[in-house]
């Protein structure tokens, strides 16, 4: 395992002044971007996680001068647990984290001092995962089964709403509480049914490792949807430098709307990034699952990381229903709306 602090540090291509990203609504020459007026501000980006497909857009941001045309020579650090990103941001240690809006949320709740500057994951990547062979084909076939779990993580804690959506009795499905590596192994081995976890982020290891299809049921295809991951910042970060800020959104949208166009370049971008990062194979399925969770219907055709209002109050009430949340407070304590994605920066 490497240090908390270990860097993976990446470096921004040379020129950007013929970048055009049509996807992004284009974008007119350097004289109109933020790196145009001086030198790129430095900023440290810590995951929620070791790298993985998700985690594409930013390393292919970075390859291709997108966070250097808004002004950023950003430096990208690996992360162990949405939670310790969020403290490593309100401590200061970073300037911003990726990191699952649960865990944003009830750290903010503790006190720690950080805000959401924008949800990208608007879909829950939440899912039981089972092997297309296991007999396991609809939600109600988990009755009498033993499914992995992490207690205390999103997916673990709305399972039992889930279960209510699907009509199983939380009774009827046994529990084992184990962490990640450990749910992956014990589902492999056959000492489980199945797991719960993000299924684009395991269940393509899973099956790349297995050499077995893996079924997905998925939480949003019962109705249960809430906020995954997406970018925070520290308080004193907003209020000090709000240009910075919204720089960093404007380039993680614009660096997800090119790798979504790109999904196969974007990937190659990680190539020697991380040791412990998944084979190429599995890093593209990765994010090519990734690309579905990026809105809502609310959201629907606007630029990854456009949040809306009625997708925050219902993530605030799903996680107070479960128990994650004490009560259900309004958005504005925990996002800052002012910085949506300026298309065409």
């Amino acid at each position: 395992m490497t240090s908390f602090r270990r860097r993976a540090t990446v470096a921004a291509a040379a020129t950007t002044a013929a970048l055009t990203l049509a996807a992004c609504g284009g974008g007119g020459g350097s004289e109109n971007t933020p790196a145009a007026d001086g030198a790129a501000d430095s900023a440290t980006l810590m995951l929620n996680w070791y790298p993985y497909g998700e985690h594409a857009p930013f390393y292919y941001g970075v390859q291709e001068g997108i966070f250097d045309k808004h002004g950023i020579d950003l430096q990208i650090d690996a992360g162990q647990g949405s939670t310790k990103t969020v403290q490593a941001v309100g401590s200061k240690q970073v300037d911003f984290g990726w990191a699952d809006t649960p865990a944003v949320l009830s750290n903010i709740d503790k006190g720690v001092e950080v805000r959401s500057t924008g949800v990208f994951l608007q879909t829950t990547p939440s899912a039981v995962q089972v092997f297309a062979d296991s007999g396991i084909n609809t939600p109600q076939d988990l009755a009498g089964r033993t499914i992995a779990v992490s207690a205390g993580d999103a997916p673990t804690t709305t399972f039992p709403i889930y279960l209510d959506k699907v009509g199983v009795a939380q009774d009827q499905v046994t529990q084992q509480s184990l962490d990640a590596a450990g749910k992956m192994a014990a589902m492999m081995s056959g000492r489980v049914d199945g797991l719960i976890g993000f299924a684009h982020d395991q269940g393509p290891t899973i099956a790349n490792k297995s050499g077995r299809e893996v079924r997905y049921l998925k939480y949003s295809d019962a109705g249960l949807n809430f906020y995954s991951n997406g970018l925070i910042a520290n308080e004193s970060t907003i209020s000090d430098n709000p240009e910075l800020v919204q720089n960093m959104v404007d380039a993680t949208s614009e660096a997800f709307a090119a790798a979504t166009e790109n999904p196969e370049a974007a990937v190659d971008a990680m190539a020697g990034k991380d040791p412990q990062m998944p084979p190429r194979e599995v890093l593209l399925q990765q994010w090519q699952q990734t690309i579905p969770l990026l809105s809502t219907a609310a959201t629907a055709g606007q630029a990854p990381g456009s949040n809306a209002k009625e997708d925050w109050t219902t993530t605030i009430a799903t996680l107070t229903d479960a128990g994650l949340l004490e009560t259900a407070k309004d958005p504005a304590e925990y996002w800052d709306s002012s910085f949506a994605p300026q298309a065409g920066q």
